[in-house]
């Protein structure tokens, strides 16, 4: 009778286990996966996740194999220093990006809305979440330059006919507040290609990059596969960053987020956009990233615009 008893509890307790809500699970797992340059935690150290009030349940369905379907506690909400010191918080974040999930990151500039690259239902929540059709640009959050090269067909090297090397210029740069257009690549999924019914982008593939200079953006980026599709976090009803990511998980919980790494709150200056795309780099949109000389301002007039005789070291 003892031995049947014990049994019938063991079996209770690992059922009870098993719907354990995510959130829990990630909280008792271990960080030591996480190829993260920050100093270790203790051993008995755990995650400090804070898991916030759903009000209102969603059932995420997906058709692929990388099924993700949030916990019953809703959204996840993991806090880092925004010096990235204890970044090992954020394995549980790698992990539901992995798993198919949508969520919100800082940058060196603005948060943003992230999710993986190939993903194709991940991307469309992404776009359902922000409230943007499909004629909407997207850009992806890079690892380094070989992720530029692998998704685009990268920056002028230069030429002996006298085009200017503007990749050596570019490195200069970043990581940084910048946000580069360049032609796509197949390699590219075709949901993340700018396109749309306007003359100027109609008939091209062309995708945002950038490589933020965050070290939390960093961390997360570089414990993934592969980049990640962003777009920049606005209100719902203007046409404002918001800053606050209290304020951030208050709003987009609400239409579906499964997660969002609070960093703290970020400076109103979104990324510098230079369309690398034509004759000249020139800037479609001045943010955080300084102009430099060898950057054209949209409106500028053509005879004033520089020849590009730049030699960077």
């Amino acid at each position: 009778m003892a031995t049947a008893t014990a049994t019938a509890t063991a079996a209770a307790a690992a059922a009870s286990s098993s719907r354990l809500p995510f959130r829990r699970a990630a909280s008792s797992s271990s960080s030591s996966q996480l190829r993260l340059p920050a100093v270790p935690p203790p051993r008995r150290a755990s995650f400090a996740v804070v898991a916030l009030h759903k009000r209102n349940p969603k059932r995420l369905k997906y058709a692929s194999q990388r099924q993700f379907t949030r916990g019953d506690a809703g959204m996840l909400r993991v806090q880092v220093e925004p010096s990235g010191e204890d970044a090992w918080k954020l394995e549980p974040v790698v992990e539901l990006i992995n798993r198919g999930a949508v969520g919100i990151i800082p940058t060196d500039t603005v948060y943003s809305i992230v999710c993986d690259l190939s993903n194709n239902d991940s991307v469309e929540r992404l776009r359902r979440i922000k409230g943007i059709g499909d004629s909407k640009p997207l850009s992806i959050l890079c690892r380094s330059l070989r992720d530029i090269d692998t998704y685009t067909t990268g920056f002028p090297r230069g030429t002996n006919q006298g085009q200017a090397n503007i990749f050596r210029a570019v490195k200069r740069v970043i990581p940084g507040p910048y946000t580069f257009i360049l032609p796509a690549t197949k390699e590219l999924p075709k949901q993340c290609i700018r396109h749309g019914s306007s003359t100027r982008y109609a008939k091209r593939r062309q995708v945002g990059v950038r490589l933020p200079d965050d070290p939390i953006c960093e961390a997360i980026l570089q414990n993934l596969d592969e980049p990640l599709i962003c777009t920049s976090v606005k209100s719902l009803s203007e046409d404002e960053w918001i800053l606050d990511p209290v304020i951030i998980a208050d709003i987009y919980e609400q239409q579906g987020l499964d997660f969002i790494v609070d960093g703290g709150t970020r400076i109103a200056d979104p990324s510098t956009v230079v369309d690398m795309t034509g004759s000249y780099p020139t800037i479609i949109r001045q943010g955080k990233g300084p102009k430099l000389d060898w950057m054209v301002p949209e409106d500028e007039e053509q005879e004033s615009r520089p020849t590009f005789a730049y030699k960077a070291a």
